[in-house]
């Protein structure tokens, strides 16, 4: 059976294409999302504590860099293979560059769960993969349009690293990593007990909008929605490479290769609508969150953890 948490987002999914009035208030949404961003940062930084080492920035470095060539391989594909304009060649390559911290969540849970190796800096993955693939992308398209790739770039800048997820998740391994698990308990206990039930709630909305953007499916966008279902398996075999050169533990190449296989809703949608407004967002949304994303929570990630036992023995 999946795990109880992809449950609640199946339960959202057949909520919505019963078309019930079962609905999430916006500021509900808005708060379990800055929770969930919060408590993987927090969680993560208490990983982190006393575990600080100069050994973790070439591992990073190569996380960051999978980020960055993400969009780089997908651009070609999405002009001449699924026939997109550029702008939303650019804005999609971004999204699947990009990262879901849904399915972050998912992988930490189904990795916690059966009790798997997890390095400490897995969480520092989301904003090492994010920031690089955002970039990159924008770069080519305003290259393509034959715009410098520094115009606006200050600006671009801080809209990213400043993007209530960013600030939230760096903002929470700061935090859990200066003080720890036990001197910071009094609020820390509380966000990371709660992970669980907060995530399941998230999923529940997750489930209601994937299928508002499936109601009625665009089968007109067939390639792109054929794309949305082929890329994540290849995007992780990239993330589950790098992560059998880097020696992750099995935990973290789990979520490594689940990240690299995700789309971003979140962050990259954002950065779109002011990098590339001429940008079909509802195309990226249509693919990230109505396909990729209930590919990999429902069926992907428990694969993934088999192909990772069968690799290495």
């Amino acid at each position: 059976m999946p795990d109880i948490v992809v449950m609640f987002f199946l339960l959202g999914l057949l909520a919505g294409v019963v078309k019930s009035d079962l609905t999430i208030p916006k500021a509900a949404y808005d708060t379990l999302s800055l929770l969930l961003m919060l408590t993987i940062g927090l969680k993560g930084g208490m990983a982190l504590y006393g575990n600080l080492s100069l050994s973790l920035i070439p591992e990073l470095a190569a996380v960051a860099a999978l980020g960055g060539l993400i969009p780089l391989a997908l651009m070609p594909i999405l002009r001449k293979v699924i026939r997109l304009s550029p702008a939303d060649s650019a804005s999609i390559a971004a999204h699947y560059g990009s990262v879901s911290a849904g399915t972050f969540a998912v992988a930490l849970a189904f990795a916690e769960g059966r009790g798997l190796d997890i390095g400490a800096e897995v969480t520092l993955y989301l904003v090492m993969m994010e920031l690089p693939a955002i970039m990159v992308a924008i770069a080519i398209y305003r290259r393509y349009k034959g715009a410098h790739s520094s115009e606006a770039m200050p600006g671009l800048w801080h809209e990213t690293l400043t993007n209530r997820g960013v600030i939230l998740l760096a903002g929470g391994v700061v935090i859990g990593a200066m003080y720890g698990p036990q001197e910071g308990a009094a609020v820390t206990d509380l966000l990371t007990g709660a992970f669980h039930a907060v995530l399941a709630l998230f999923l529940l909305e997750m489930g209601l909008t994937a299928a508002e953007t499936l109601r009625p499916i665009p089968w007109r966008h067939w390639r792109l929605l054929t794309f949305a279902l082929l890329a994540p398996p290849a995007l992780a075999m990239a993330g589950l490479g790098v992560g059998l050169a880097l020696g992750l533990p099995t935990g973290s190449l789990l979520i490594l290769t689940a990240l690299a296989a995700s789309a971003s809703y979140i962050a990259a949608p954002a950065a779109m609508r002011t990098a590339i407004p001429e940008a079909n967002i509802g195309l990226a949304m249509l693919a990230s969150l109505g396909f990729t994303f209930p590919l990999n929570v429902i069926v992907a990630i428990p694969l993934y953890h088999q192909l990772i036992l069968w690799l290495t023995g």
